[in-house]
């Protein structure tokens, strides 16, 4: 019985210490690698909401700039 009990801890030793890390080093490698593939839709989407946000900033700072000409004190209002 205790022949038995040592066997079961070295497999467990054996298991922790040499099949989890690689077994986690490549679960997790995997998906890192996927995670930093982008498809050219992914790229091209990608772009297109960098030209909008942009445009947007643009857009924003022109309101702004005139609501600055107009209300000076439209910072100011809560």
């Amino acid at each position: 019985m205790e022949d038995l009990a040592d066997g079961i801890s070295v497999v467990m030793i054996v298991f922790v210490s040499v099949v989890v890390p690689i077994w986690l080093f490549l679960h997790y490698g995997w998906r890192l690698l996927q995670a930093k593939l982008l498809t050219t839709e992914n790229e091209r989407s990608l772009a297109d909401l960098v030209d909008l946000t942009d445009q947007l900033t643009t857009r924003i700072d022109n309101l702004e700039r005139l609501l600055d000409a107009s209300a000076p004190e439209w910072r100011k209002t809560p």
